[in-house]
């Protein structure tokens, strides 16, 4: 039995952020229903990436989305609004992620929604707040990384900012999304009473770099800097840190004693002895070792070094990690499937429970395809 089995979790949000963290709760046992608008539903649905799509939703929204329900209503019509509300007073859980004042408008903020359930979890995501001049500005993930500096930490220093190539302030703001659910679980049961729960994708971004933050409020204001020469990487961090080109493959070698790797590998870095130098020359360094290092492949290289005990690896692209052998050992995919029988490959919750991986084989379903039976079971009284 899954530790959330049981409860019941009505969906209400769009797009990345909240849909992550309803596919977690799902994962971990929770009954997700999503709420979506008649025919086109969730908005994400049309939102692809790479212009790839199942069933006429997008690949983005399945990959998010899967062992869910999917309760169609018009949040504008009173009829269905009745439905909803009727909904809400049997769930655990309601999240979602409209901007500050749409819920108040149909009478679901939390006050009012405690009214219809007063043990009622609820759940909300905001871009950067609920007060402020920022209140009511679109949150998007771009947007995101760009105002809270986690741009510039990135690519290199003649590079200008770099965005990551991943959606992570949604992605982590999901993270922080089920924290603070699961803990108010917790409250709730000693409590016995509804609980709030409120994080912002601005201050899931900022948490995310509370390390880069921290040193910049606590170093004179020193902003993060960059290496220049090709791979590097950690803002903050000295030579050998970053990846490097080989005869065959990349290398990425983290942090460690630069002269007893220097040894290691036949260089004479004596000339670094003073540990200050390992930052304040690292783009010096890098150069240097990046000419050694190209001399041989990776495979070479990662033999030597990790015999020594110095941190290496190989830099796999997708197709190279997917050949691995751990991908299956590990279980680490998982075929999901629809109600018209399709299949797709995608990834498990990283989660196991006394040695148990939480496998979840229902696709992400249609607009609408569980309101026959949802109605049924809450609604046909």
């Amino acid at each position: 039995m899954k530790p959330l089995e049981g409860l019941i979790v009505l969906e209400f949000c769009q797009f990345l952020a909240g849909p992550s963290a309803g596919l977690k709760l799902a994962d971990l046992g929770a009954r997700v229903i999503k709420i979506e608008r008649p025919i086109k539903g969730e908005a994400c649905r049309q939102l692809s990436i790479k212009d790839l799509f199942v069933d006429d939703s997008s690949l983005l929204f399945h990959t998010i989305n899967r062992n869910k329900e999917s309760f169609a209503a018009d949040l504008k019509s009173p009829a269905d609004l009745a439905l909803i509300k009727r909904l809400i007073a049997k769930a655990d859980i309601m999240t979602h992620n409209f901007r500050p004042g749409v819920m108040e408008k149909i009478d679901l903020d939390f006050e009012q929604t405690l009214a219809l359930n007063p043990q009622i979890i609820y759940g909300t995501i905001t871009g950067y707040g609920n007060i402020g001049p920022w209140a009511k500005k679109p949150g998007q993930d771009l947007l995101l990384q760009s105002l809270s500096g986690l741009s510039w930490l990135s690519g290199t220093k003649s590079q200008g900012p770099v965005p990551f190539g991943l959606a992570v302030a949604d992605l982590m703001c999901g993270n922080h999304f089920v924290q603070g659910i699961l803990a108010a679980l917790l409250k709730r049961a000693k409590s016995k009473k509804g609980v709030l729960v409120e994080v912002s994708l601005l201050e899931s971004i900022l948490d995310v770099q509370f390390e880069a933050i921290t040193s910049f409020l606590n170093d004179g204001g020193q902003l993060p800097e960059r290496g220049d020469v090709k791979g590097s990487a950690h803002a903050f961090l000295s030579a050998p840190y970053g990846v490097y080109q080989t005869q065959e493959g990349y290398l990425s070698l983290a942090m460690g004693d630069l002269l007893f790797i220097g040894k290691t590998i036949g260089l004479d870095l004596n000339q670094y002895a003073d540990k200050h130098l390992w930052f304040e020359k690292r783009d010096e360094i890098r150069t240097i070792l990046s000419q050694k290092i190209i001399t041989q492949t990776a495979d070479f290289w990662i033999a030597l070094l990790q015999k020594e005990g110095i941190w290496c690896g190989k830099v796999l692209n997708y197709e190279e990690l997917n050949n691995q052998a751990f991908v299956n050992e590990l279980e680490l995919k998982q075929t999901v499937t629809n109600s018209d029988g399709k299949t797709l490959v995608t990834t498990r919750s990283p989660i196991q429970l006394d040695g148990e991986i939480l496998i979840s084989k229902k696709a992400a379903p249609i607009v609408g395809e569980d309101n026959l039976t949802i109605y049924k079971q809450f609604l046909n009284d």
